[in-house]
């Protein structure tokens, strides 16, 4: 009897080796899905299997069980659809955790609601307490014109008060604020931004667009502190993985914010992968460029090697830069920077394997950007740059020329743009544009069909930052109430593949990753996302309201939000 139980334990344990020996096994296994890897052939699989961060195996659930060993950890997708994680390629990530923190005015429907909220804050308050928040935008409501500060005066008489536009390129003060920044009538504009005033007096109406804000945000009160911004950066990356997100272009930061974010890596703090820009030009930007790029660091979730300018301002504010004036005041906007201010940082960019990341909004900034650019690719030639393909972008090209459009794929230019920008635009655009010049706006399908890809993005918190808002925008182009309007071109929308595309392997193209993340394929980090439907089949309707389930990064479970899918 001893010898028969000696003989069978022998035979399990003989078996359960023979299993596990038979070939490498997975670490983590997803079966029984939708899965939509998004490779060359856009093909779709039933499972995938994980080992050591990345992908091992893709394929049906027959071909991936050879990987199932005893310490596989396998999840039953019951049908549930998996894509490559989200890319962001336009965020600002300090600045969607600094949102969880402050007075948030999206979503405020008229001026009193707007002046509301903020008395609100103000009660809380003492005297002489500044008094900040963002999100605000006037085109929501009723009056459709910008606060002033006689507004302001009227709830926050002894508190100086700054409230940012949504776009972030305009701010609304009140009078107590002008006063600490010394702005009265004499005061005049900076270079590339603009204090707007009473056609009357010539007084500053409390509206400060671009440049002119930094008059006012100088004397605010810091909130730089490593306490305070630690919080903001768990916080941001807490939003992120919440959305299905696993890679954000962060759009102009400094090395302040890169050292706090190693240390947060180093201590397991962060999960979200980085793919940092330098906001310039400024001695930031000039060590980006004496020290070369920071590539690859702590499993690719830390990458620095791009550098953000911003060429003009915002349509919303009249700031973006038109070749010809707005239809809707005597304005051809901003223009931020005379040239011979960032020629040299493109230059040297060039020369030093830096990327190029330029805000370009109006047709006229983009017309002067792509000018920059290939002034530099002509006086620099292939045998002294460092890196054969710069693969400089033009982040937002919301107004573009339709003479220019050929140029981004003459010059190798990636056209870097965020849809929730055209479904929120289109309530003012006409306006702003008139008819004519709304076959220049948002054109995704001049870009794609000409062969330019175009990465995609939110430019949270200036939108929500959700990446199923960006995917219906795409390819609905239409707000999401489903309102659309004459002139927007629904022709321009992308496929629903060009769109995931857009939030996931363009995205990694656009930030040297195409062959680590972007899709599902063996060799790549395994960067996944599980969805509660279907985007590639659910209504047009529904598809900005689908729900993220899971986000996974280097075969880790960073966000699990339903707790009935199983794990065995």
């Amino acid at each position: 009897m001893k010898n028969l139980l000696f003989e069978s334990i022998l035979g399990f344990i003989f078996i359960m080796v023979s299993i596990n020996c038979s070939g490498p096994k997975a670490d983590l296994v997803l079966k029984n899905g939708v899965i939509y890897t998004v490779d060359e052939n856009l093909s779709q699989a039933q499972a995938v299997a994980i080992s050591d961060k990345k992908i091992i195996a893709v394929g049906t659930d027959a071909e991936i069980e050879e990987f199932v060993g005893m310490g596989t950890q396998v999840i039953d997708l019951e049908g549930r659809t998996v894509t490559p994680g989200f890319i962001d390629s336009h965020y600002h990530f300090m600045g969607v955790g600094r949102r969880e923190f402050q007075l948030n005015l999206d979503g405020t429907k008229s001026l009193q609601e707007f002046l509301d909220k903020v008395a609100t804050e103000v009660a809380a308050k003492s005297d002489g307490e500044w008094i900040t928040g963002r999100g605000w935008i006037e085109e929501d409501w009723p009056s459709k014109r910008f606060p002033t500060r006689q507004d302001l005066d009227k709830i926050a008489p002894h508190n100086p008060v700054i409230l940012g536009r949504a776009d972030g390129h305009a701010i609304v003060v009140n009078s107590k604020a002008l006063e600490i920044s010394g702005i009265t009538k004499a005061t005049e504009d900076p270079q590339g931004g603009k204090i707007l005033r009473d056609q009357y007096s010539g007084e500053a109406t409390g509206l400060l667009i671009d440049r002119a804000m930094s008059l006012v945000r100088k004397h605010m009160p810091s909130d730089d502190s490593p306490e305070i911004q630690r919080e903001y950066a768990k916080k941001a990356n807490e939003v992120a993985l919440a959305y299905g997100l696993t890679q954000v272009h962060d759009m102009g930061s400094s090395f302040g914010s890169v050292d706090l974010w190693k240390n947060m890596y180093e201590n397991d703090e962060l999960k979200i992968r980085l793919y940092v820009c330098i906001r310039g030009p400024n001695e930031h930007t000039e060590r980006l460029l004496e020290e070369g790029p920071q590539i690859g660091l702590y499993d690719d979730k830390l990458n620095v090697r791009a550098i953000k300018i911003s060429a003009d301002g915002a349509l919303g504010s009249r700031g973006a830069a038109l070749l010809e004036p707005y239809s809707d005041a005597d304005t051809k906007g901003l223009l931020i920077y005379h040239d011979e201010e960032i020629y040299p940082t493109i230059k040297k960019a060039l020369e030093n394997n830096i990327q190029m990341v330029i805000h370009a909004i109006g047709d006229g900034a983009n017309r002067r950007i792509l000018d920059l650019y290939e002034r530099a690719f002509d006086e620099v030639p292939e045998s002294k740059r460092s890196n054969m393909t710069p693969r400089f972008r033009i982040e937002h090209s919301q107004i573009v020329h339709l003479d220019d459009i050929p140029r981004f794929k003459e010059l190798g230019v990636i056209p870097s743009m965020q849809p929730s920008h055209a479904i929120g635009d289109l309530h003012f655009a006409v306006r702003r544009l008139g008819m004519d010049r709304m076959a220049e706006g948002y054109a995704w399908r001049q870009f794609i069909d000409q062969g330019s890809y175009i990465p995609g993005g939110s430019d949270a918190p200036v939108e929500e930052g959700n990446p199923m808002i960006e995917f219906y925008a795409a390819c609905v182009r239409k707000d999401t109430t489903g309102f659309s309007t004459d002139g927007w071109h629904p022709e321009y929308k992308m496929t629903r593949e060009e769109a995931l595309k857009s939030l996931t392997i363009w995205g990694a193209k656009a930030a040297f990753s195409e062959d680590l993340i972007g899709s599902i394929e063996p060799g790549k980090y395994a960067d996944l996302v599980v969805l509660a439907k279907n985007l590639m089949t659910e209504p047009e309707e529904r598809l900005f309201d689908i729900k993220v389930l899971m986000t996974i990064i280097g075969g880790e479970i960073v966000y699990k939000k339903e707790e009935f899918l199983s794990s065995k």
